[in-house]
């Protein structure tokens, strides 16, 4: 069994454990500090939210293309690890999982205006990892929120952008796919307000009981009609299993389209494949939010893009914009943490790109 098998399986069971630890070493680290007065933090509290009707779901056939069917289904890939993946754990676990253990959490969140956004351009805001807040036309929507301190025995070494209770209200929810970097239990319990929430097919009955009004499962290609949003689901190269057994759980992308014509894509997890050429030849996208981070992997599959190749994704979807995504907040890959960022900062300036990519802040919106 590899060590991402073990990680996974030790989720629920580690994660109570270390912030219980974590609870107690702040505790200490508090009573030796002078205690002085800062703003106080906002109180959880339901607050209730305006939402639109509810979703409409179309079944959309795959675009007509001359390409080929795993550009249109998606690739699934194998959970087998590759030749040498136990050299592989042994190096992740003795350079990267055990230092980062032991090492404090850098940034904080911040409290910018999440109120007034209302144009047709969107208002992203990073919260960390896959986790975006994105607004547009006075819609409120959350991908992938993950407030998760641990993933078993990994560790969140970026505090979130954003605390759930500053969040604004939320009128949906997407979620890419089950796994627990990108599907927070938790986090979900305290965001449902009656709210939709769209997950890709075999996902639904993990978000019951969570609050939501109602759980929209998508195929791919399907599409989603949410007020002035629509939103379709795209494929990708990854695998949707939240633990082992469970393979059948889709995976995949969302394209967010508003009422004025304007989209943003969302990948969700991929390694690089031909699909992103169809994605970008079936919308104009205006911002690309594109994974560049655990790309050496501790089985030694193919399941996420380095940072040049999420570049040459950028230019298969023919996309206005770039950010990046899915580096630096939790130690998924047996690269270093900085070197994702290096890596694509290095590359677009090779490519003449550098312009074209934006490298957002935890919990500070930027428009596009």
């Amino acid at each position: 069994m590899t060590a991402e098998a073990v990680l996974v399986a030790s989720v629920p069971a580690c994660e109570d454990f270390f912030l219980r630890c974590e609870r107690r070493c702040k505790t200490v680290r508090k009573a030796s500090v002078s205690s002085s007065s800062n703003t106080p933090s906002a109180v959880p509290g339901k607050r209730k939210k305006k939402v639109p009707a509810s979703p409409a779901v179309s079944d959309s056939a795959a675009p007509e293309a001359a390409s080929g069917p795993e550009q249109q289904k998606g690739q699934k890939v194998g959970l087998l690890p590759r030749q040498g993946w136990s050299r592989r754990n042994y190096n992740f676990m003795r350079r990267i999982m055990l230092p980062q253990m032991f090492s404090f959490r850098t940034g904080a969140p911040m409290r910018p205006d999440l109120l007034s956004h209302t144009g047709a351009d969107f208002q992203v805001t990073w919260i960390g990892h896959a986790s975006f807040l994105i607004q547009t036309e006075g819609i409120n929507i959350l991908v992938d929120p993950v407030w998760s301190r641990w993933l078993g025995f990994l560790k969140r070494v970026r505090e979130p952008g954003l605390l759930i209770e500053d969040l604004p209200p939320i009128h949906a929810v997407l979620v890419t796919h089950a796994h627990f970097d990108h599907l927070h239990l938790g986090a979900l319990k305290r965001i449902g307000q009656g709210q939709p929430i769209i997950v890709p097919r075999g996902v639904g009955k993990l978000v019951k009981r969570r609050g939501f009004g109602e759980i929209v499962e998508m195929d791919l290609w399907a599409k989603v009609q949410y007020g002035p949003m629509e939103v379709t689901f795209t494929p990708s190269k990854h695998w949707g299993a939240r633990m082992v057994h469970d393979v059948h759980r889709g995976f995949g992308g969302f394209l967010i389209r508003n009422e004025s014509g304007r989209t943003v894509y969302h990948c969700g997890d991929s390694a690089y494949f031909e699909g992103f050429t169809r994605i970008g030849e079936h919308s104009n996208i205006d911002l690309a939010m594109l994974p560049i981070g655990a790309y050496d992997a501790m089985s030694g599959r193919e399941v996420h893009m380095n940072p040049e190749e999420a570049l040459t994704a950028f230019t298969d979807l023919k996309a206005g914009h770039m950010v990046p995504m899915h580096y630096g907040t939790f130690p998924l890959g047996g690269e270093p943490m900085d070197e994702p960022l290096q890596r694509l900062q290095a590359a677009s300036r090779e490519r003449g790109l550098e312009s074209a990519v934006t490298i957002l802040k935890e919990g500070l919106p930027e428009r596009f």
